[in-house]
C-alpha cells in the first residue's frame, strides 16, 4: 500500500472517531507535527476535555530582548486550547479557531526547565466552544495564560 493511499484510508477512519479518539489515536503512534519538533514541545495528555503539552523554551526561541519570544508561549496556548476543543467534538465534527487571548504574566528565559500548559474545555455548544489554558513552569509560577473561541461545524 503506498503513502497517498494509507493517507485516504485513514482520512475516512477518523471520520467515523470522536475528537477524543483521533486525539488517542495520535497519542498512540501519532507523528509530531513539524511546529513541535520546530519549538520543542509535545502532546502529553489527553482527555475528555482536557489537553496537557509540555515544552523546552531554549535559545533558538529567544527575543532580541534575551527572553523566550511571546510567540512560543501563544503556540503553546493555541496548540493545547484548540487540541482540549478537539476532544470533545462528535464524528464528523471540525472546528476552527476564531479567536485566541493571551496573557504574559512573567518572562521565560532559556534553561528554566519544561513547562506545563494545560488546557480545559469550558463549555461547548452545536457551534462555538470556548477552552481555557494555563502555562506553569517546573517552579510552579504560572508564566502565562490564554484561551480561545472556536467555531464548530
Amino acid at each position: 500500500m503506498n503513502a497517498v493511499t494509507r493517507k485516504r484510508e485513514l482520512e475516512e477512519a477518523r471520520k467515523e472517531m470522536t475528537g477524543l479518539q483521533q486525539m488517542q489515536a495520535f497519542i498512540d503512534g501519532g507523528t509530531p507535527p513539524p511546529i513541535a519538533r520546530t519549538l520543542d514541545f509535545d502532546l502529553a495528555d489527553i482527555s475528555h476535555g482536557k489537553a496537557v503539552f509540555k515544552g523546552i523554551p531554549g535559545e533558538k526561541h529567544l527575543n532580541p530582548l534575551g527572553t523566550v519570544h511571546g510567540g512560543y508561549a501563544a503556540t503553546l496556548l493555541d496548540s493545547a486550547l484548540g487540541c482540549s476543543i478537539h476532544t470533545v467534538l462528535e464524528p464528523g465534527e471540525r472546528y476552527t479557531t476564531v479567536d485566541l487571548n493571551v496573557k504574559y504574566l512573567r518572562a521565560m528565559m532559556p534553561g528554566m526547565g519544561t513547562v506545563t500548559v494545560t488546557a480545559e474545555v469550558v463549555h461547548k455548544g452545536r457551534k462555538i466552544a470556548t477552552s481555557e489554558a494555563r502555562i506553569l513552569g517546573e517552579d510552579g509560577k504560572l508564566y502565562a495564560t490564554g484561551n480561545t473561541t472556536c467555531a464548530i461545524f
